[in-house]
């Protein structure tokens, strides 16, 4: 969008420029201080008259939204939904103010991540619940922002499985894998020119410096037009040992999950987060086996042939997963897999983001089941055989 401002301006110009090029020497004249005008022309200045400032607000009062009873985000004085095309014809400056929303309450800081947990996580002696989002924009508690947004929070996060999960009696640990580093100014760097110290004549370094100073002045032109509001050159510092949702996911593994009391323990991870729960498995396979009770993927994007689980791995995951993968069949419809890990059944519907929102009863169901399950399989073979003894009986 920054480019038409320039564009109007400049065109009659161009044209006026042509037109004046075909006539004799005065017009050569002309042409030449036309160009000379050009030259003095501050296009950077221009650009940023023509996009507002990327100054957005940092709470949602200050964007005039809020969400209702319902969960769902509207304007607080026309109860519109969120309208992405707030400024015409600055798509760029809309998709800003779109991210700035997204990034509401978020502050940065020293380097390091978080988690949410309940209370009793920790403590908690019977079940444990991890929900793990996929990749991009998301952060610690969202499946999808564009549902957030658009939609309800139910649907786009996952506050229906922590109240659902903690009305069950799980305890809860909410990962946050994309939290990975932070941006911080980069320090500037003078470099002096070493043409300074050298035994070439005045006038030729002078010539030096001049070109030396026109190539970073067209360089500095280019970076300022692909981003006019840009003026601090950033860099990212990496948390120790969370740069990845995969180094993520065994972190918490090794510092909370591992030590948590819970004898069960059940995995909810949509997209990515599934891969980044392979890559835990293969990293810790029998910590895993041992504790883990039942894993719930949602449209999962992991391989295990890319990322080169075992044998023992791709058998536990047949036995103790289930993949609610994007289809327009009916819900837990059973869908047909390329891969030999775990079932794959649909979520009720065709929408990537969608699928955690729409397999949200299905999954419950499977994990008291397989609570169930592994209950009974604990218990002593003597007690089996008595049921059995007196079912005949009767």
């Amino acid at each position: 969008m920054s480019i038409s401002l320039s564009s109007l301006i400049l065109l009659p110009i161009w044209i006026n420029m042509a037109q004046i090029q075909q006539g004799g020497p005065d017009e050569k004249e002309k042409t030449t201080a036309l160009k000379d005008l050009l030259s003095r022309i501050d296009l950077d200045e221009l650009m940023k008259k023509d996009e507002p400032p990327l100054d957005f607000p940092d709470t949602l009062e200050g964007f005039e939204y809020a969400f209702n009873e319902k969960g769902q985000l509207r304007h607080i004085k026309t109860g519109e939904p969120f309208v992405f095309n707030y400024r015409e014809d600055l798509h760029r400056w809309n998709q800003k103010r779109y991210e700035a929303l997204g990034e509401v309450d978020a502050t940065e800081s020293e380097p390091k991540s978080f988690i949410y947990m309940s209370e009793d996580a920790l403590t908690n002696p019977q079940k444990l619940m991890v929900l793990i989002h996929g990749s991009g924009v998301v952060r610690a508690g969202q499946w999808a922002r564009r549902l957030i947004i658009n939609e309800d929070l139910d649907s786009g996060t996952q506050i229906p499985f922590i109240k659902r999960a903690v009305d069950e009696g799980y305890g809860v640990i909410v990962l946050n894998p994309n939290e990975n580093y932070i941006e911080v100014e980069k320090p500037k760097i003078h470099v002096q020119s070493s043409s300074d110290s050298s035994d070439e004549p005045a006038e030729k370094r002078e010539r030096k410096d001049k070109v030396s100073k026109e190539t970073k002045k067209r360089r500095d032109f280019y970076e300022k037009y692909r981003n006019p509001q840009r003026e601090k050159e950033m860099m990212q510092l990496y948390i120790r040992e969370n740069g990845s949702p995969e180094e993520h996911a065994i972190y918490v593994w090794d510092h909370f999950i591992a030590k948590s009391a819970a004898e069960n323990v059940f995995f909810v991870a949509h997209s990515y987060g599934g891969l980044a729960f392979v890559e835990l498995m293969i990293q810790r396979e029998a910590d895993v086996k041992n504790k883990v009770t039942a894993v719930a993927l949602t449209d999962s994007v992991h391989n295990v042939w890319h990322q080169e689980a075992g044998k023992t791995i791709r058998e536990w995951m047949r036995e103790n997963c289930c993949n609610w993968v994007s289809s327009s069949e009916p819900l837990d419809t059973s869908v047909e897999s390329m891969l030999p890990d775990c079932p794959r059944v649909s979520a009720g519907t065709d929408r990537h983001e969608l699928t955690s929102w729409k397999s949200f009863p299905s999954i419950f169901k499977f994990f008291t089941e397989a609570s169930e399950a592994k209950t009974s399989s604990l218990k002593p073979a003597v007690t089996r055989r008595s049921h059995r003894i007196k079912h005949e009986e009767l």
